[in-house]
């Protein structure tokens, strides 16, 4: 039989062709299969890394609150991209600062006005808690008013003092009728509108990228008494002494919620639970730093070149985003500064009422009800009901959101003193006692804020 009588090349080029076609197919179709497998696999890690940030992450947007982003745009309107290095060098040191909190929260299972006032002198604690106290009032006060001017952008026709009101009375419910993990998961994202100003740094026309790289590097200071002021108001609304009494206690809070009621149950944590915490302090600060850099960035691209170096209003502010949203930047401003000030408000008045629970042995916490913590709510109503009233004494309300940072950079050194203290300590930290390393950076952040402060306090009255 002639084999080869069968042969056809054609044909068998014909299949040879359909096969690697068919292969090509397959093939195709397992490398779309695998991307797309591999887009859900980054899309479930990107919601489950975001769902899973807690006290960091929120203590992170609450500070860039509305004192923060008036802070940064004056600065970025005053003095260009001269600052910009401040973003860069303060991001390690609010990390390491909130790190210290977070570890003394996990490890001793009480607040830092409870460790406070276990190993140092209660005058000490007296006088931190009133000062935290006092600093957050005045704090809240220029939020509510930052607040209020923006939801005038949108409604011109609102008197001024019914928005401040209905601002107090809207927190107030919510923080008293709503348990804080509940709304603050919503709140968080109204503080993501802030990055619109990264967004905006892309679209400005011939952005000086070289030079915002150059400042972002390189310090540079002119000493001036405005920039020594302003330097204290950027450490102030950073470095925040709020934020380290809310870092603490909602480490706490996050036990008691997961059921460990008792301090003895709460007095120990492990190296799942460090690393936990630590990415998600430092998620936070990272994108509190990347707002904070972006705002002074834009503010000196669009802002100073025009001659607005002085904002008064938050008109003037919500200029910055005009090449981005043109005649949307007031709404886009307004829904930022009223977001990140629902979302700070709490942690302010929050932060000051955990100190004075915690100073005087009330029974505290926001996942109490109202009944059952009357003395720890009372404390957040007289700290709303003061911040409402410093609307009432003649201060613009933008310029009250640079003092209130300033009076923050005051009173943070002697927070930090006891901070730095407790976490290095091994009789009370065990094995999760801060590094030399660590306490020595500590100690040196501490030492930058004194001055800072103390030289700040040095320009203003003499």
């Amino acid at each position: 039989m002639n084999t080869q009588e069968n042969h056809n090349p054609a044909e068998e080029v014909l299949e040879l062709g359909k096969s690697a076609a068919g292969l090509g197919v397959e093939a195709v179709g397992d490398v779309v299969k695998a991307t797309v497998e591999a887009e859900k696999k980054g899309t479930k890690y990107a919601k489950n890394f975001w769902h899973g940030l807690g006290p960091g992450l929120v203590t992170g947007a609450a500070d860039d609150d509305p004192s923060g982003i008036a802070t940064y745009s004056q600065t970025g309107a005053q003095y260009g991209p001269q600052l910009l290095w401040l973003s860069a060098w303060t991001f390690p040191m609010m990390s390491v600062v909130q790190e210290m909190c977070a570890r003394i929260g996990l490890v001793t299972g009480r607040g830092l006005a409870a460790n406070i006032k276990r190993f140092f002198p209660k005058w000490i604690l007296i006088l931190i808690a009133t000062s935290l106290f006092l600093a957050n009032s005045f704090n809240i006060g220029a939020n509510l008013a930052a607040m209020a001017k923006a939801a005038q952008l949108l409604r011109p026709d609102l008197p001024f003092w019914l928005l401040l009101i209905g601002f107090v009375l809207f927190s107030l419910a919510l923080q008293i009728f709503v348990p804080y993990q509940k709304y603050v998961k919503y709140l968080k994202y109204l503080a993501l509108v802030l990055l619109v100003y990264i967004i905006t740094a892309f679209v400005i026309k011939d952005f000086p990228w070289a030079d915002v790289a150059r400042h972002a590097v390189v310090p540079s200071l002119s000493f001036s008494k405005e920039q020594i002021i302003l330097l204290c108001a950027i450490l102030g609304t950073t470095i925040s002494p709020y934020l380290f009494f809310w870092q603490t206690s909602q480490e706490v809070e996050e036990k008691i919620n997961n059921g460990k009621t008792t301090i003895e149950s709460r007095q120990s944590t492990d190296p799942a639970g460090i690393k936990k915490m630590r990415r998600d302090v430092w998620a936070g600060m990272l994108l509190s730093n990347l707002v904070m850099f972006f705002i002074i960035a834009v503010c000196a691209s669009v802002l100073f070149p025009q001659g607005i170096t002085n904002i008064q209003s938050s008109e003037e502010a919500a200029l910055a985003l005009r090449p981005l949203a043109g005649d949307y930047a007031y709404f886009l401003f307004a829904i930022g500064i009223i977001g990140t000030g629902l979302l700070a408000i709490p942690v302010l008045a929050g932060s000051a009422s955990y100190a004075l629970s915690e100073t005087f042995g009330w029974k505290g916490g926001l996942y109490l009800r109202f009944r059952q913590a009357i003395a720890f709510y009372t404390a957040i109503i007289i700290a709303m009901g003061i911040g409402l009233l410093t609307n009432f004494i003649g201060l613009p309300p933008f310029k009250a959101l640079i003092y209130a940072a300033i009076l923050n950079g005051i009173v943070a050194p002697i927070v930090l003193v006891p901070i730095v203290y407790l976490s290095s300590k091994k009789s009370i930290m065990g094995q999760w006692v801060n590094r030399p390393l660590t306490t020595l950076f500590g100690w040196i952040v501490t030492g930058l804020m004194t001055v800072a402060g103390l030289a700040t306090i040095y320009s203003i009255f003499f």
